[in-house]
């Protein structure tokens, strides 16, 4: 886009002055950079440095523009510079929400893996315990197998001896084991309810495994809504955060120059108490040693003094 010469010249003067200031500017924050002294003020020296670089790069763009507008009558090489400036911005942008993703991912794989391992060590207790409660039941059904040989391996060597003894004999023989008939079927029916209440057991746990596995997976859903809603919370409070650093920079830049004036209508004012102390010094000085002006009333009343005296003496 190119300007008349009236508008590129007013633009030029403007540029101009604006360079100067600038220049002024670098310079007082230098003096104010050699003035900081000490390890608690290396943030404020940071700072000003990064303030003296940016007057610097900013005076070099207005210098070429400058030039730009003296000898072509355009500006492109603004539009250039504020391109490249929001594609930088923009660049910066995309890259902290790249950051901020993968670390949210990041995050979420080790809650992941976290519950996971829970999840992992609850089974493998419950598989403990399975095995536990397997091992019971085969221990008892052994104990009861050889419960059974020997009641057996009892029951024949009393059949044998009942062969060689009387009736009476065999008939005490048949009550015994009518009695020990009454004891197998007692252990097989304890036998019995102890596999069925082991089995109760079993599917109990298993019950209760399923549930805990619904638990965890509507416990999952629910940490991820809060989740999402966190991220949104933190989203909100990124940007406010943003606005108020924009707004406090604004306002310490007012400072800045509030500061600046204070300092400058301090140093006139210092110099012109000085001023005027030198001043009243200087007159004591004329008016002591009768010197300049002073000189001649002095004169004046010498002489005034001298005539009085001869007309006295004439009386």
């Amino acid at each position: 886009m190119s300007l008349s010469r009236i508008q590129s010249l007013r633009l030029a003067a403007v540029l101009e002055d604006c360079s100067d200031q600038l220049d002024i500017l670098g310079h007082t924050l230098t003096v104010q950079i050699n003035w900081e002294q000490g390890t608690a003020t290396a943030q404020e020296k940071a700072r000003l440095t990064k303030l003296v670089r940016d007057c610097q790069y900013i005076s070099q763009q207005v210098s070429t523009l400058h030039l730009e507008l003296e000898e072509e009558q355009s500006f492109s090489s603004l539009q250039q510079v504020v391109g490249v400036v929001e594609q930088k911005k923009v660049d910066e942008n995309i890259r902290r929400e790249l950051m901020r993703e993968l670390e949210l991912r990041r995050q979420k794989l080790l809650r992941q893996k976290d519950e996971v391992q829970q999840k992992v060590e609850k089974l493998q207790g419950m598989d403990l315990l399975s095995r536990d409660l397997k091992y019971q039941l085969n221990l008892q059904s052994s104990k009861l197998a050889n419960k059974k040989k020997i009641v057996e391996k009892n029951l024949e060597l009393k059949l044998e001896q009942t062969q060689k003894e009387n009736s009476q004999a065999e008939k005490l023989l048949e009550d015994q084991l009518q009695m020990l008939h009454k004891q197998l079927k007692d252990e097989r029916r304890v036998h019995e309810e102890s596999e069925t209440f082991l089995q109760n057991q079993l599917e109990e746990l298993q019950e209760q495994l399923q549930q805990w596995q619904q638990s965890t997976k509507q416990m999952l859903q629910e940490k991820e809504q809060q989740l999402n809603g966190v991220c949104c919370k933190r989203t909100l409070n990124l940007d406010r955060l943003t606005d108020m650093k924009r707004k406090f920079k604004e306002m310490e830049q007012v400072v800045m120059e509030d500061r600046e004036e204070q300092e400058r209508l301090r140093q006139q004012q210092e110099e012109a108490r000085a001023a005027t102390k030198l001043q009243a010094w200087w007159r004591g000085c004329m008016v002591r040693r009768g010197l300049g002006s002073f000189k001649k009333a002095e004169d004046d009343k010498k002489g005034k003094k001298k005539k009085k005296e001869g007309k006295k003496k004439k009386k």
